[in-house]
Order: structure tokens, then C-alpha cells, then sequence
């Protein structure tokens, strides 16, 4: 079980609210975000309802000052509960959408796709086991997607707006 805070103020100040799984839609809680507090477990915010928008994954910590240390402006309008997984971690990529072209495979983290398969555009995908995150980046920066089990027959379905994959990581109770 996962519990996350979110303050109105920086430093964990002003109203606050406290949530244990998912909410799709945050806006009647408060009326900003400034600090977070993950008090156990792994949560994605996202910057719009129904867990759409720009999207930052939080693992267990302090977050006094959320906008400067993420980068994102103060509005946090929807989180998702990551669960934890502690089996084996298998996830096919596609070339084109629908699962089509050369297909690769990833049983673990990949710190830079291109050096690994190169190649970085990739439009579906398949989790068959696990939880991941991709980053549109190298080296594990830039935008951040959120993967679970399932299929992914484009990169709009993971909430892309391009096809391009810089980095995956595992997400496990590290």
C-alpha cells in the first residue's frame, strides 16, 4: 500500500491531502500543488485529470519544493498507485504501430536504446511483466511515461507525442 501527500504551500505547508490509491481527478482537493511527501510506495502524477498530461514519477521521499526540483508548474491534477512488482520484467518494443515491423525485447533496464538496438523511434509496444518507465531521453531524463502490463498499439496510448524512446528503466521496491 502507497500514501502520498500534497500540500497547497512549499515545505509541506498551507491544506493538504492525503491519498492511498489512485484519483483521477485531484481538482477538488486543493488548488495547487507546491510540496509532496511519499510516504511509502511509488506514485506518477500527472498535470491533467483522468491521469493524462506531463507525467513525474515519485518514489518514496520529501518533495519541499516540487515545481523547482521536477520542473513542473503547480498543478497536479491526478496520481496513479504504482504496485509493486517482484517477478520478472519482459517487455516487447515495436518498429511501427499495431505491434508491427522488427520487434525487440527487454528483460531489464536500458540506459540508451539507440547504442542497444540502434535505433530510438518506436510506435507500440507489449509489457507482458512488470512495471517500466520511459524516458524520452538518453540516460534516463527528459519526459517520463509510465508503462504497466499491457499493450500499447501507439505511442499516443502511453500518452507520447512522438515515438521516440531514449531510455527505459524497471520500476522495483529499490
Amino acid at each position: 500500500m502507497g500514501k502520498i501527500i500534497f500540500y497547497e504551500d512549499r515545505n509541506f505547508g498551507g491544506r493538504y491531502h492525503e491519498c492511498m490509491s489512485d484519483c483521477a481527478d485531484l481538482h477538488s482537493y486543493f488548488n495547487r500543488c507546491h510540496s509532496i511527501r511519499v510516504e511509502s510506495g511509488c506514485f506518477m502524477v500527472y498535470d491533467r485529470t483522468n491521469f493524462m498530461g506531463r507525467q513525474y514519477f515519485l518514489r518514496r521521499g520529501e518533495y519541499p519544493d516540487y515545481m523547482r526540483t521536477m520542473g513542473m508548474n503547480d498543478c497536479v491534477r491526478s496520481c496513479r498507485m504504482i504496485p509493486l512488482h517482484h517477478g520478472s520484467f519482459k517487455m516487447r518494443l515495436y518498429e511501427h504501430s499495431d505491434m508491427g515491423g522488427r520487434m525487440m525485447e527487454l528483460m531489464d533496464d536500458c540506459p540508451n536504446l539507440m547504442d542497444r538496438f540502434n535505433m530510438s523511434d518506436f510506435h507500440s509496444c507489449h509489457v507482458m511483466d512488470g512495471h517500466w518507465l520511459v524516458y524520452e531521453q538518453p540516460n534516463y531524463t527528459g519526459r517520463q511515461f509510465y508503462l504497466r502490463p499491457g499493450e500499447y498499439r501507439s505511442y499516443n496510448d502511453w500518452g507520447g507525442v512522438t515515438s521516440r524512446m531514449g531510455s527505459i528503466r524497471r520500476i522495483t521496491d529499490l
